[in-house]
């Protein structure tokens, strides 16, 4: 085997170790009744989603690349997301803390064993060049998100794990647009090392020139729009948001709440806090956004817009991976990988700053776009339908960018995310745009 693939190998499994250790990392703090519980009607139980991460690199990493399997059919049936809706799994034989500790170790030892005799240069899709592991990293990364998310919807005391990172000072001025010139550019990616089916194939796209927010919205902003009785005007909303916040008697982004007039506070991760008025707006839905922006004059982005203004460098014609460029996310540029468990003040990350000068557009918070989930031209499910192609023209919503709550393994200029546009448990705000 020659150095570069053991490089890779060594690599893979150093990703491998890491992922799960932040996966325990997470969960630790929580008591028994904690990992069990459904907290809301649209999460699953915490434990689920443990037991689902394994089994899950079992099916992918064991049974699928290399015809080997330890779990029997009834424990592939519990964690089967597209068998067992949400709404079921508390009824489900799924595996306790411990048993589930045990499962997951036993299925690492296995594919380790099988990494070492894979085969990562040869034909086949799956495995070559370690695509299916890093297929499978990223499926544990979103699911730590799944649970944070889960963990912010938690009642009772304040949810703290034990290590947590600093946030830098933002820079609230200059929430100005920045202009996107006109023209094509390449949307989407042709790689297949990291990104998955649905960010495939590249495909030129021609957009005229367009303005873009600087920075997504602040909570200040979006106050603003809630205190003009931006709930209270149905010319604003799309008329089934109109009905839906109606019916669901919504008046403020969710865990916003007033202690006094024009006092707001909010809850994070089970803490109240004083509403910072220089972060980003956090837990709207896209109906949300979209009255914000019609309210605003403006609109929300398409995602070809937001993803040009993301990546696209009319200097050069060429297209970069991350905002700032092809290299990696790092502290001093995005707030990600979840340990600061809420987003900067705009702002705060000037090295991070896209071509057209928009900040922000990698971590903080997912954004809504405009643009209903499906297909690129030429799309092609692989390696399952399940992950993409069965939600395309469903009413989905992309949302791009990523949260402080991603992973840096699970996000880049070209991911794409999608909720339907009620959603709300999402770590998601927005920025508009207008025409040019």
């Amino acid at each position: 085997m020659d150095t570069t693939r053991i490089d890779l190998k060594k690599r893979i499994h150093r990703e491998l170790e890491e992922a799960r250790d932040r996966t325990r990392l997470l969960l630790e703090p929580l008591s028994e009744e904690q990992l069990t519980a459904q907290h809301d009607p649209i999460m699953s139980p915490l434990i689920w989603d443990y037991g689902h991460i394994g089994n899950y690199e079992e099916l992918w990493l064991l049974n699928r690349a290399f015809g080997r399997s330890l779990a029997d059919r009834e424990l592939y049936d519990v964690y089967d997301a597209s068998i067992t809706p949400r709404s079921e799994r508390p009824s489900l034989n799924m595996l306790g803390r411990e048993d589930a500790d045990r499962y997951l170790d036993a299925v690492r030892r296995a594919v380790v064993e099988e990494l070492w005799r894979a085969d990562l240069s040869g034909e086949d899709p799956l495995l070559k060049d370690g695509f299916v592991y890093r297929m499978v990293l990223q499926h544990e990364a979103q699911h730590n998100e799944t649970m944070l998310q889960t963990l912010q919807l938690m009642k009772g005391e304040g949810y703290r794990p034990e290590r947590m990172a600093p946030l830098p000072s933002g820079d609230p001025e200059g929430e100005e647009m920045v202009l996107v010139p006109g023209g094509a550019f390449v949307m989407g990616t042709d790689d297949r090392v990291w990104a998955l089916d649905n960010e495939r194939p590249a495909h030129e796209v021609d957009l005229p020139p367009f303005y873009i927010d600087r920075v997504p919205v602040t909570n200040r902003a979006y106050l603003r729009f809630v205190e003009d009785g931006g709930y209270e005007r149905e010319e604003l909303w799309a008329p089934e948001g109109w009905e839906w916040i109606r019916e669901q008697k919504i008046s403020a982004p969710k865990h916003w709440y007033q202690k006094e007039p024009h006092d707001w506070w909010t809850v994070c991760f089970g803490f109240d806090q004083p509403l910072r008025p220089d972060a980003p707006v956090l837990h709207v839905s896209w109906y949300e956004a979209d009255a914000y922006a019609r309210w605003a004059g403006k609109r929300l982005p398409t995602e070809a817009e937001w993803e040009k203004a993301a990546s696209w460098d009319p200097q050069t014609g060429t297209k970069r991976l991350f905002p700032w460029g092809d290299e990696p996310p790092t502290p001093e540029r995005a707030n990600l990988d979840q340990l600061a468990f809420r987003p900067a003040e705009v702002g705060a990350y000037p090295a991070g700053a896209s071509p057209c000068g928009a900040l922000g557009m990698i971590g903080d918070v997912w954004e809504w776009t405009a643009s209903e989930f499906s297909g690129y031209p030429g799309f092609e499910s692989f390696p399952y339908r399940e992950y993409s192609e069965v939600f395309f023209d469903d009413g989905y919503r992309v949302l791009r960018g990523g949260s402080f709550a991603t992973r840096p393994c699970a996000i880049r200029n070209t991911f794409r995310n999608w909720d339907f546009p009620i959603r709300r448990q999402l770590f998601a705000g927005f920025r508009c745009a207008r025409d040019a």
